[in-house]
């Protein structure tokens, strides 16, 4: 019987083949916590009394959901990662270096391996053809001090994406989409495996948004079959040495099989306050927006920023609309300031906020006042995400973010 992607990467982790539904064992490759995990992580790791991590150049530490720190009580959690990472010489990743999760899949994750994050959205990392999941901050104690973790094998769920996209349609439309389909919880503790001919001709930035995603419709993990592409983002990151593939066996069992035509996707948007609230951007069209904002790991990458700016371009926002535009890394920063983009939001009267998390974990900036609606690029809109729980958040592409920021409603022209 042949193995899925999920089942071949955790085979050769475990050191036997397993099948989905099998609890295992299985060797991490890295482990990462960011600053509102992180601090438990430590203080689980100090319990167990083993006096050095099992791998500390592959324990990342991540300061970006207060990035920089809005209060006394989380520059202090701060204060405990740096103190861990010079103790134990874990790697930190500190204020201003930007989001964990496009930090891990520009400087840490490879294809085959696999990653455990004390994060949800660790699942972004299934792009490069890594298994990569999240799990709580006690878990990633012990991986880090045994590089070893346990988990069920998960039964896999193949997306398969065939023909174009209209125009100006993303990536991000294609997973809405799908989470409209199936629900907030149809793929629990499932893994979505991406393929067809419409995921072979995306850019990694766009993998990257449907890997970010899966686990909005509560799936284990989201992954890619590492291909050229994958092979060239590695090059541009100095990694190129770190690719090789997996790829699933003809004859792989998988739970559920969805098909979906790309030309059947339309500007989608998630209304509050679930993701899978979807609604065509066309029914949406008398939604007054206060707030648009433009970041996140899900799509705070060059490319996104890119969309925005062809849009904003010689125009300006919508005087009724404050919009925030937040890099996903220092280095997407320096690539947007290069390029010029940075020059056009401000010409456009968005203000830049620095790379991290921004307003999407409600933590600082960007906070919504009783009442006010956002409209944001990230990948989530439960109630109280932004900080109020009196906001409302709908989740777009940054095509339709940048449209809706000069129109004061949410539109895709």
């Amino acid at each position: 019987m042949g193995m899925t992607l999920a089942e071949k990467i955790i085979s050769e982790h475990a050191g036997h083949d397993v099948k989905a539904g099998e609890l295992v064992i299985a060797n991490v490759d890295v482990a990462a916590v960011q600053d509102g995990t992180g601090p438990l992580t430590v203080q689980e790791f100090k319990k167990l009394g083993i006096p050095k991590l099992h791998n500390p150049e592959r324990s990342i530490l991540f300061i970006d959901h207060a990035s920089p720190s809005p209060r006394k009580e989380l520059s202090n959690t701060h204060t405990v990662l740096r103190e861990f990472s010079k103790e134990y010489g874990a790697v930190l990743s500190d204020v201003g270096a930007g989001v964990c999760h496009q930090r891990l899949v520009e400087t840490f994750v490879n294809p085959c391996e696999i990653l455990v994050g004390a994060d949800s959205h660790t699942c972004t990392s299934g792009a490069l053809g890594a298994f990569a999941t999240g799990m709580g901050s006690t878990d990633i104690a012990v991986a880090m001090a045994l590089g070893k973790t346990w988990l069920k094998v998960p039964a896999t769920f193949k997306i398969e994406v065939t023909g174009k996209f209209k125009a100006g349609i993303c990536s991000k439309d294609l997973m809405l989409h799908l989470i409209g389909m199936i629900g907030a919880d149809g793929a629990t503790y499932k893994a979505l495996e991406f393929c067809g001919d419409t995921i072979d001709n995306m850019s990694m930035s766009e993998r990257f948004t449907l890997a970010n995603m899966a686990v909005e419709a509560g799936a284990k993990a989201g992954l890619f079959v590492a291909d050229e592409k994958t092979k060239e983002f590695l090059k541009s990151r100095g990694r190129a040495d770190k690719f090789r593939t997996l790829k699933p066996d003809s004859d792989a069992v998988y739970e559920r099989i969805i098909k979906i035509n790309a030309e059947d996707v339309g500007h989608t948007v998630s209304c509050p306050h679930t993701v899978d609230n979807t609604k065509p951007v066309e029914e949406l069209k008398d939604i007054k927006v206060n707030q648009v904002f433009v970041g996140t790991c899900t799509n705070g990458r060059i490319e996104d920023l890119r969309t925005v700016a062809e849009i904003l371009k010689g125009n300006k926002v919508h005087p009724d609309v404050r919009m925030l535009i937040c890099p996903a890394s220092k280095d997407v920063y320096i690539q947007a300031l290069d390029e010029g983009l940075i020059k056009i939001f401000v010409e456009a009267n968005a203000t830049i906020l620095p790379p991290g998390c921004g307003p999407c974990v409600g933590v600082h900036a960007g906070t919504l006042a009783d009442g006010e609606v956002c409209l944001a690029t990230q990948n989530r809109n439960f109630q109280g995400r932004m900080g109020n729980v009196n906001g409302f958040i709908y989740l777009a592409s940054p095509y339709v973010a940048a449209y809706t920021a000069l129109r004061g409603y949410i539109s895709a022209k």
